[in-house]
């Protein structure tokens, strides 16, 4: 029987090992990004972005997804204690690479600052996505304008940047360089 590919662990916040999430919210902060749909792989045990957009006023909403059941289990934790949490920031335990456009709501910003790290062939015994189709799905839930984001600094950017570069030859999307340890990719306004 085929079990789904998860990640039988979790992270805590370390900004000096893997500062992506507090470089997304810096760039959020800093160009005044306000009522957006964030669509965020990978949540962590902290939850930074999540937690971060709902307590800052910026009326952000975010999707998150988790391949850890240890990252999903600290959600519900703090959904518990916080149910106002809830209104904004929506966490589920998943495998990315089972996507599916019909459960996504539109979107102003996605990040894969993870893709290309836990894709194995584990998930080709049911049938997941690539991390470029993953891409390209989450692309056309993009309102024009709308951003992907990956991080440099992963041991699997390699995979990240042609998924970005995938967007860019098949979606006409514009690399829109980086910032901090971010690299932006954005879809056309029209």
């Amino acid at each position: 029987m085929t079990k789904l590919n998860f990640w039988n662990s979790t992270w805590a916040l370390d900004e000096k090992q893997c500062p992506c999430d507090i470089h997304f919210l810096d760039y959020l902060d800093e160009n005044g990004i306000k009522g957006c749909n964030i669509f965020h792989m990978g949540t962590g045990s902290h939850h930074i972005v999540g937690l971060r957009t709902a307590s800052n006023g910026t009326n952000n909403q975010v999707l998150a997804i988790t391949a850890s059941r240890d990252e999903y289990a600290a959600y519900i934790d703090l959904l518990i204690d916080n149910p106002r949490l809830g209104f904004s920031y929506k966490a589920y335990f998943g495998d990315l690479y089972q996507t599916d456009a019909r459960l996504l709501p539109t979107l102003d910003y996605a990040t894969l600052f993870h893709a290309g790290e836990y894709r194995t062939s584990e998930n080709d015994k049911y049938g997941a996505l690539t991390d470029e189709q993953v891409g390209l799905v989450l692309a056309e839930k993009l309102n024009p304008g709308g951003e992907m984001h990956f991080y440099t600094g992963s041991f699997a950017y390699d995979v990240a940047k042609r998924v970005g570069e995938s967007l860019v030859a098949k979606r006409g999307f514009s690399d829109a360089g980086t910032y901090k340890s971010l690299h932006i990719f954005r879809k056309p306004k029209a």
